[in-house]
């Protein structure tokens, strides 16, 4: 963690001139909208949703008729799913339109979960699947506002464009169809045309109005559309739990795995090394006692200061793996301890009215350990402070030093690894750390209570 933290602090000035390059436009977007490509791209997406939901309807209450209509014999059940088979792959081609033409990326729902082999098995499962259901829903509801979007689409962009170059083809009207221009009002008695320049210069100005305000109003329209396609198309929201719960599960795992590697690790290397030495000159000294008494007293006095040290460094590993004051004493009196250690003067707020649970509070002690250890190896800060509260439901972390800064999350460091233990938990890691600080890192956990010890 320490060496991420360290390589966050060179990355803000590259940040800043990157978007000190960014592209500038010089017409506003309102006047952009109407000739940019993501305009005509989703005018492409309500055009073409009229003939494909005409197909799609038509296919889906077709099969599905036909299979409920067969119900009564065995043949309805292969029909019905089949016809929700099919939905599913019009589903695949309509994620893929969306994000085509709509820059919309929906992921991919969950698959048939078929236990065993056969077409009974395969039947059953396209039945049970809810993404075929929503499937079947989306090709059903796809028609009727298909239709709704396809007529206020066309409508609103013929008369924008029509007006607009109203004066570039007005000379039609005289020329070929002998009147003054378009007729605004007519009835027995009298009409009113579009035809002197002023009135020419009005229908113009209002046509650049419809322009200008068209790209919105389709963009209105196929947001309806990104909620259809993500909604009944996409993975359910239950089933996004269980992907990013079992995601979490994995995180737990390596990260429990790492620690045990490190904690067999400085066992092997530290404590038990010096142990295996010691035990070696209490027995040189055992064999001397006798011959060369002086020695022998100089052998243990050195293998008394080897036992301390090994003491010391099991005293540090256990504290690494859980300190006794955290379970004994709390968040505020182990913080305070780590506090003492930092290179920097430390200032701790802990403002908890109750503890939480154990493994909540274990992780919000880790969580601060670790970002004091980076402020004392990398944010060449002359203070820091650590405050901890709650908020309803959430335990906050907030750690701020007034060094350097230029820490980055994302830049695959140990934050990110900090992060990811967080998140693992339903936690939140926020770092707001600017080039020349200060720097203030902000943790959220979730809040479970003692009574759950």
């Amino acid at each position: 963690m320490a060496t991420g933290y360290g390589q966050g602090y060179g990355l803000d000035g590259e940040a800043g001139f990157r978007g000190s390059t960014e592209r500038r436009h010089r017409l506003p977007a309102a006047l952009r909208a109407p000739v940019e490509g993501r305009t005509w791209r989703e005018l492409g997406y309500v055009l073409l949703s009229l003939p494909i939901s005409v197909l799609l309807f038509t296919y889906a209450v077709t099969m599905v008729s036909l299979g409920a209509g067969l119900l009564v014999t065995f043949l309805g059940i292969p029909v019905l799913a089949a016809a929700l088979a099919g939905c599913r792959a019009i589903g695949t081609v309509e994620r893929a339109r969306a994000r085509a033409l709509l820059g919309l990326d929906v992921a991919e729902p969950e698959p048939l979960r078929v236990r065993k082999r056969g077409a009974m098995a395969w039947m059953g499962a396209v039945l049970k699947s809810g993404t075929s259901w929503r499937a079947l829903l989306y090709s059903v509801l796809q028609l009727p506002w298909a239709i709704f979007s396809f007529v206020v689409a066309v409508n609103v962009w013929v008369l924008g464009w029509g007006l607009l170059t109203y004066p570039l083809w007005c000379w039609v009207f005289p020329m070929y169809t002998g009147q003054d221009g378009i007729q605004l009002y007519g009835d027995e008695t009298h009409r009113v045309y579009l035809d002197n320049p002023f009135e020419i210069t009005v229908t113009a100005l209002v046509g650049l109005l419809f322009t200008i305000a068209t790209p919105w109003i389709v963009r209105a329209l196929t947001m309806v559309d990104r909620l259809m396609v993500h909604g009944l198309l996409g993975p359910s929201r239950l089933v996004s739990r269980v992907v990013e719960l079992e995601s979490d599960r994995g995180v737990v795992v390596d990260t429990a795995a790492a620690d045990l590697r490190r904690i067999e690790r400085d066992l092997h290397d530290g404590a038990q090394a010096r142990l295996v030495a010691l035990a070696m000159d209490l027995g040189l000294a055992k064999e001397k006692l006798q011959e060369d008494p002086d020695a022998a007293a100089r052998m243990v006095d050195e293998a008394h200061g080897e036992v301390k040290t090994a003491l010391q460094e099991l005293r540090d590993l256990a504290r690494g793996i859980h300190p006794a004051v955290l379970t004994d004493r709390g968040l505020d009196a182990a913080l305070s301890a780590v506090a003492s250690r930092c290179t920097v003067p430390v200032q701790v707020e802990v403002d908890l009215a109750e503890r939480p649970a154990p493994a909540i509070e274990g992780i919000a002690y880790f969580t601060v350990s670790e970002l004091l250890q980076n402020v004392s190896k990398h944010a060449r800060a002359t203070w820091a402070g650590v405050e901890v509260w709650r908020t309803e439901n959430r335990l906050m972390l907030q750690v701020v030093d007034n060094g350097v800064g230029g820490a980055d999350v994302s830049a695959g460091s140990g934050l990110a690894g900090l992060a990811e233990r967080l998140d693992a938990v339903d936690g939140i890691l926020v770092v707001d750390s600017p080039a020349g600080g200060p720097t203030r890192v902000t943790a959220e956990l979730p809040w479970r209570g003692a009574r759950l010890r």
